[in-house]
């Protein structure tokens, strides 16, 4: 069995204006949609500079639902990019709330967190140092007896 790639799929309340959002705040570009009759999007492909993410409006007769209906989502995206702070900026002003501001972490990474208007919580950072995974265990140990 070979796997090919990965894809984000998310359902949202609102894929029209999700779609406008992810374009505002990622600089995300819509490659393709299916539209139903009634103006529900069925699946839609957004490209991310590169990296493809899927999305839908909520289908409930078959399960899917968005972080709005079901109160909150377990799943986190991470973005990674070459300026977070820039990211983060644009992302709020599109509209995300911003949960932690771009903070410099023990792994390596700038790093920020943003929710956006359909409930899907994204992490957005960049490199600032390369750290070794024993460094990176080290520092985590050290933080958690800090804690």
């Amino acid at each position: 069995m070979a796997v090919h790639e990965v894809f984000a799929y998310l359902c949202v309340d609102g894929a029209t204006d999700a779609i406008a959002f992810y374009e505002k705040a990622f600089g995300a570009t819509e490659k393709m949609k299916l539209v139903e009759s009634g103006g529900r999007i069925g699946h839609a492909e957004l490209d991310f500079d590169g990296t493809t993410v899927m999305l839908a409006d909520e289908f409930p007769e078959i399960g899917v639902r968005s972080p709005a209906s079901l109160g909150g989502s377990p799943v986190t995206l991470h973005l990674h990019v070459d300026d977070t702070d820039a990211v983060v900026n644009s992302a709020a002003r599109a509209g995300a709330t911003v949960e932690m501001p771009p903070t410099d972490m023990f792994y390596g990474e700038r790093t920020a967190v943003v929710r956006d208007p359909f409930g899907h919580r994204w992490n957005i950072g960049h490199s600032i140092e390369e750290v070794s995974p024993d460094e990176m265990q080290r520092r985590y140990d050290e933080l958690a007896e800090g804690s």
